[in-house]
């Protein structure tokens, strides 16, 4: 039986290990780009084909350039990865030209006014990404294991470029940490005596160690309020709260706080940084907290992070 080519994509992401998110923005990249060329199959378009498409979604739809190259990256993977036809045969495809950005800071004002405006687990996991740098989709991902409560760290696992890496735990958000754990195993005792009881497993965890997904340390620190089907498997599983319920929390508690930035909780993880500067802390340490490779040390967020810090510093007077 002849497999269809989106189906087809997905069996290859699958089998290059990508990301569940990365394998939903190739499949829908891929679905767009077929059906501008009116439903074509791919293996009879080209390069121009794929420049038409690239200019259509800058001037029509004027998408950034870090979207531009993404969706490049998408037909790239469906030529090389999945058609085996590399699109170098058919000429150079230029990329967009990446758009340096100033980051939002909050001051530690700022920041504690936000949090003041936030309750619950919004306010728990914005406090993590202020207080330990977590990305959002990193503390949405933690799991009851991933939490020392003994030496104050948490372990980031499979972090972006599927990194992990250490971050430090602040003693004052221990408390609610545990009653969240707390509220987490009592969830987890209902949903094993209803025969669920399931977390998602990364690789092949599930076929290695076949009642680790029941275990409570695999259990998410942050579970949603429903259980749902892995999209893969199709497994019914208790995953982890939706990114969109705190992005949402943070904006309205940013509203309240009378702020006027373009702001969002990534802004957090910048305010971290930034403040650690602040203090006095050296570079290789903040860019490891952060989780940034060796050759990104001077990259614009740590640049920005110097340049504030020389801002924000007191005038001593003479």
């Amino acid at each position: 039986m002849k497999i269809k080519l989106l189906d087809q994509v997905r069996e290859t992401a699958r089998l290059k290990h990508l990301s569940l998110r990365t394998e939903e923005a190739y499949v829908q990249w891929i679905k767009r780009y077929v059906l501008f060329h009116k439903k074509k199959h791919p293996m009879t378009l080209g390069g121009n084909e794929v420049r038409q498409f690239l200019t259509y979604l800058v001037q029509s739809k004027y998408v950034s350039s870090s979207t531009q190259n993404q969706a490049l990256n998408a037909i790239i993977f469906l030529y090389k990865q999945v058609l085996k036809k590399p699109l170098g045969m058919f000429g150079d495809i230029p990329r967009g030209q990446h758009t340096v950005r100033l980051p939002v800071i909050y001051s530690r004002d700022e920041a504690k006014a936000i949090l003041n405006n936030l309750q619950g687990i919004p306010k728990l996991v914005a406090s993590l990404l202020y207080g330990s740098g977590l990305r959002l989709l990193e503390a949405m991902r933690l799991r009851i294991q991933d939490i020392d409560f003994e030496y104050n760290y948490i372990i980031v696992r499979e972090g972006k470029g599927d990194k992990d890496r250490l971050v430090p735990l602040p003693q004052k958000f221990i408390p609610a940490l545990q009653r969240q754990i707390e509220k987490v195993k009592l969830l987890h005792k209902e949903d094993i005596a209803e025969g669920y009881g399931e977390a998602f497993l990364p690789d092949a965890l599930q076929i290695k160690f076949k009642n680790a997904s029941k275990e409570i340390g695999w259990q998410y620190v942050f579970p949603a309020s429903q259980r749902s089907a892995d999209p893969r498997t199709v497994i019914i599983l208790r995953h982890h709260l939706h990114v969109t319920y705190i992005q949402r929390s943070v904006k309205d508690a940013i509203d309240k706080s009378g702020l006027h930035k373009c702001d969002s909780c990534h802004s957090f993880r910048h305010s971290f940084a930034t403040h650690l500067l602040e203090d006095g802390h050296d570079i290789r340490t903040v860019q490891e907290l952060l989780g940034h490779s060796s050759r990104e040390i001077f990259n614009k967020k740590v640049i920005y992070g110097k340049i504030l810090l020389c801002l924000c510093a007191p005038v001593t007077k003479g």
